[in-house]
């Protein structure tokens, strides 16, 4: 569930195998857009903000893009834009300013909240997850035989890879809790294995 605001109405917004919708804070149901069927791992949070709401989801569907309206109290959803381009399977999306981060397949990729298009796309660790904090993005791959984890300059500039490391003690199997950091710290969750870093600037 993601949670925004349109047309003065606080909602949540949610994708389902084959329609995305937005439900009100009492759980009424306020709209619902269909989208191409899906039948593995739809569970890529949606991203939302001024009316557009954006999902995406992996296995050959990609992205789809809406605009939601109201009038006289009720809502309609405009498709916007869908397409390839973003094919993200279960590590996530984050939306910045008026772009969308996230992996496809094994790249990263940059592209126009509004438009849908691609501001750049580059090979990265692979298919993943992914987290924001102070500017930058932590890149997780899910593949604990490598474990890689890179760090990446929050921009639609280009691809800016500041560095990556690598688990001391890789599972073998692959990996999909999202990175997370807090107080400095950040915190990657591998398997039986839970490991913490220290990531507070000197």
């Amino acid at each position: 569930l993601y949670p925004t605001e349109i047309g003065g109405v606080k909602q949540y917004v949610a994708m389902t195998m084959n329609s995305v919708v937005g439900v009100g804070q009492d759980g009424a149901l306020l709209w619902k857009a269909a989208r191409p069927l899906g039948k593995v791992a739809i569970c890529t949070t949606p991203v939302a903000r001024d009316g557009i709401v954006f999902v995406s989801s992996a296995y050959g569907i990609g992205c789809t893009a809406y605009t939601i309206s109201v009038s006289g109290g009720k809502f309609s959803a405009d498709l916007r834009y869908e397409g390839k381009q973003m094919m993200n399977h279960h590590g996530g999306v984050i939306l910045l300013d008026d772009h969308v981060f996230g992996l496809t397949e094994n790249k990263m990729e940059c592209i126009d909240f509004k438009t849908g298009k691609v501001v750049w796309s580059e090979k990265s660790v692979g298919k993943g997850s992914i987290t924001f904090a102070d500017g930058h993005f932590i890149v997780r791959s899910e593949k604990a035989s490598k474990g890689e984890i890179a760090l990446v300059e929050a921009t639609p500039t280009a691809y800016k890879e500041k560095g990556r490391f690598a688990l001391p003690d890789p599972s073998g199997k692959n990996t999909w809790a999202y990175p997370v950091v807090a107080n400095g710290k950040l915190y990657i969750r591998n398997q039986g294995e839970l490991y913490c870093y220290d990531v507070k600037a000197k």
